[in-house]
């Protein structure tokens, strides 16, 4: 996994118009696909899994939503080739009605950092107006900014560009952040 997750640039993919379920494809710079996801439809809690390619023959990382439909749902992260738990990812409830917000939180479920929608104007457009306007998240560990992640503008697939360039510390286990663009990307449509 660890080859998989050597660039500091990746670009998450939804396609929208799909009957049922969703798929995801995460594309390094080059426009490799380093993870692949199918989700299944009509599922109550959340499990997204994330393989090696479409053939889903080697899985590498697990999303897991502790609980049912909870609006401040938290979700596990888990390197699927070892089992070790990477840490966790919780929505904040009530506050992300407005503008998205996220906790990234270590193994312990201590926080350690944020995913903030970045402008509380556009985010009231995009709740109460048009949905159209793409959005943007700055992701912080503690107090440093450490990725961004960027929503393009088309109607019919949904795509999140993640860039951990901002990280040269390696604070941020890449792995939670792209669990977290994964995230995104499958309740895009759901809170509008």
């Amino acid at each position: 996994m660890a080859v998989r997750l050597d660039h500091r640039q990746y670009t998450v993919r939804r396609k929208v118009l799909q009957l049922l379920g969703a798929t995801f494809h995460v594309y390094d710079p080059e426009g490799n696909v380093v993870f692949y996801s199918k989700m299944k439809a009509f599922k109550l809690k959340e499990d997204i899994r994330l393989y090696t390619g479409e053939d889903m023959q080697e899985e590498l990382l697990t999303i897991k939503a502790r609980q049912i439909l909870d609006i401040s749902a938290t979700y596990d992260v888990t390197d699927a080739t070892n089992g070790e738990r990477v840490g966790a990812l919780q929505r904040r409830g009530l506050k992300s009605i407005i503008k998205d917000e996220w906790l990234i939180l270590d193994v312990n479920d201590n926080q350690i950092g944020t995913i903030k929608e970045d402008n509380m104007l556009l985010a009231l457009v995009r709740r109460f107006m048009i949905n159209l306007i793409p959005q943007t998240y700055n992701v912080h560990i503690g107090e440093r900014l450490v990725a961004t992640m960027k929503q393009n503008l088309n109607p019919f697939v949904t795509k999140i560009t993640i860039d951990f360039s901002p990280d040269t510390e390696g604070l941020l286990d890449k792995r939670l952040g792209i669990a977290a663009a994964i995230l995104m990307c499958a309740i895009e449509g759901k809170q509008s």
